[in-house]
Order: structure tokens, then C-alpha cells, then sequence
């Protein structure tokens, strides 16, 4: 296991936040708390961090994209990752035989989000609703979204890592999909893998992951995970 302890470099401050999912209430809760967080300790430089998973589910995925791509970071800089929902509807965009799955597992909601509140009888009539409900602006902002991130001893991604694989030669798909073997691998990653995908209880602290995915859809717990120097602390809205 890892034995030095993980550190960022001096004077940087990373906000990484975990599973949205629709939840445009909870993200604007968590926004107010990281400015607040701001407003009380200034940072030379900060960093948010989103982990992937903005929309299905929720209800209000249209509004969390629109909020993600206008508005200006909370502090220096926004990175948004590719979480395995965006995957989704990029997929049931571009091949209308991927909407089932897409659909199954929140995309209704999405669209409903995007004003499609009835869906039409065929698989066409699906897909051509969809391609045009979603804003062009919104299918570029998922298609450009990075994997992962890298800063100081930290490696940020919305699943996982492949474990037999170093962190710079993984497969995309496990990126955004990979649960096992990565959760009960102890290995050494090189770097602290920061990532959501998978629900848990409470935030899942070990020495070589940290899982910030607390099911905010489900519970009202968003959580976002405040990196600086060698320290660390959670910033979270209450559950429901």
C-alpha cells in the first residue's frame, strides 16, 4: 500500500463533487457552500472537480447541464468529466437501438427535463424526439467531456481504474463502468483514485480510492470532497 502521504502542490485547493444526477436543488446547495468555503478561507488557486453523472434520474437534468456549461467556476477553474449516464445518451443519440437501455435507467427523466413528457410508440419517433429536444450546445458538452484528471498525488475519474492496468493505459469503457475488480483491489495505484458511480452510505475513505458518491437522487446527499495540501474534509448538503 501507498506510504507516503498524498498531497496537492501548495497554494491549490480541489473541490471535487460527486453524483448530481439531476438534483439541480442539491447542486445549487453545494455551490452556495463551496463559495461560502471560499469566502472564509481564500485559495490561491481552486479547482472544482465534477465526477460525471449529471443527468438521469433527477428531475431537472436540463437545468444542471445549462448551469454547468454558463456559469463561471466557483473559483479558478471547472473541470466536468464523462460519467457512464453521459455515455448513455451519447450512445442513444447516435444509434437509436441504444435508447432502451438509455431509458431504463433514467433517461425519462432527462427528457422529460428537456420537455419530451411523453415518449412516442416507436424506437424512431423516440430517437428523432430526443435528437431534437437536446440542445446542440448540450450534446457537445457531453461529447467533450475528459475521462479523467491528474493533479498532485491525485487521480480523478467518474468509476474506477482497471487494477491490472497502470492509470495511463485503461481501457475508456472501464473509466466510466468498472466497479469490480477495482473496489476490493488494495493495490498501490501510483496515485489516490478519486471517483463516484457506485452509491455508498457515507463517503468511502481508503488508502488508495475515495468513493464520493453518496446517491444524492435517492437521499439528498451531495458530496463534495475539499483536497488541500496534505488535508482533507467533506462539505455536503443534509440528507432528506
Amino acid at each position: 500500500m501507498r506510504q507516503t502521504t498524498p498531497s496537492l502542490p501548495d497554494g491549490l485547493r480541489i473541490y471535487a463533487i460527486g453524483d448530481v444526477h439531476g438534483r439541480f436543488d442539491l447542486l445549487q446547495e453545494i455551490a452556495r457552500r463551496i463559495r461560502q468555503d471560499l469566502s472564509a478561507s481564500p485559495a490561491k488557486q481552486a479547482v472544482e472537480i465534477f465526477l460525471g453523472d449529471y443527468i438521469d434520474r433527477g428531475p431537472q437534468s436540463r437545468e444542471v447541464v445549462d448551469w454547468l456549461i454558463v456559469t463561471p467556476p466557483l473559483g479558478d477553474e471547472r473541470i466536468c468529466l464523462m460519467g457512464n449516464h453521459e455515455d448513455m445518451l451519447l450512445s442513444a443519440l447516435a444509434d437509436a437501438s441504444d435508447l432502451p437501455i438509455w431509458l431504463q435507467n433514467g433517461g425519462d427523466a432527462t427528457l422529460a427535463s428537456y420537455g419530451v413528457k411523453s415518449l412516442p410508440r416507436s424506437p424512431q419517433g423516440i430517437h428523432e424526439a430526443c435528437c431534437a429536444a437536446i440542445p446542440g450546445r448540450h450534446r457537445d458538452f457531453c461529447a467533450g467531456l475528459p475521462l479523467t484528471a491528474e493533479l498532485g498525488s491525485y487521480f480523478f475519474v467518474h468509476a474506477g481504474i482497471d487494477p491490472s492496468r497502470s492509470l495511463h493505459d485503461q481501457d475508456p469503457h472501464d473509466l466510466v463502468w468498472i466497479r469490480e475488480p477495482f473496489h476490493r483491489s488494495t493495490a498501490d495505484f501510483g496515485r489516490v483514485v478519486v471517483h463516484g458511480h457506485t452509491p455508498v452510505v457515507e463517503p468511502d475513505i481508503r488508502p488508495n480510492r475515495i468513493n464520493i458518491d453518496t446517491g444524492a437522487v435517492f437521499t439528498g446527499h451531495l458530496t463534495c470532497l475539499v483536497l488541500e495540501g496534505a488535508g482533507r474534509r467533506l462539505l455536503q448538503t443534509p440528507p432528506e
